[in-house]
């Protein structure tokens, strides 16, 4: 499979989550305050919570149900209560179309 537009740059608001879907993989993208652009499996590995209604913190993005903060980064919890890191996938921006492909995880 390749990389499949998820949203619009323009779309996205700066430290905050949008939950997307591509092929029935749902993921949160995230703009952070460096201007790069993320995106992690949108559902928290504590509780099954959708990660992309959470808060964005620095490089972290909080579940809002039980306080897990996820690394964008490597997709690790920070803080229990999880423990079981979520997926983190490769993004490519071309022009305003911000590209991902469900198939392809970051190597950690």
């Amino acid at each position: 499979m390749s990389a499949q537009r998820a949203c619009g740059l323009s779309e996205l608001e700066q430290d905050t989550a949008l939950r997307v879907e591509i092929d029935g993989v749902p993921m949160a993208v995230v703009l952070d305050g460096d201007g790069e652009v993320h995106a992690i499996g949108d559902t928290c590995t504590h509780g099954s919570i959708s990660l992309s209604e959470g808060f964005v913190e620095g490089d972290t993005l909080e579940c809002w149900a039980h306080g897990s903060a996820f690394s964008l980064r490597t997709g690790v919890p920070h803080n229990l209560p999880a423990y079981e890191p979520v997926p983190v996938y490769v993004v490519t921006i071309d022009g305003d179309d911000v590209l991902i492909d469900p198939t392809v995880t970051k190597e950690v």
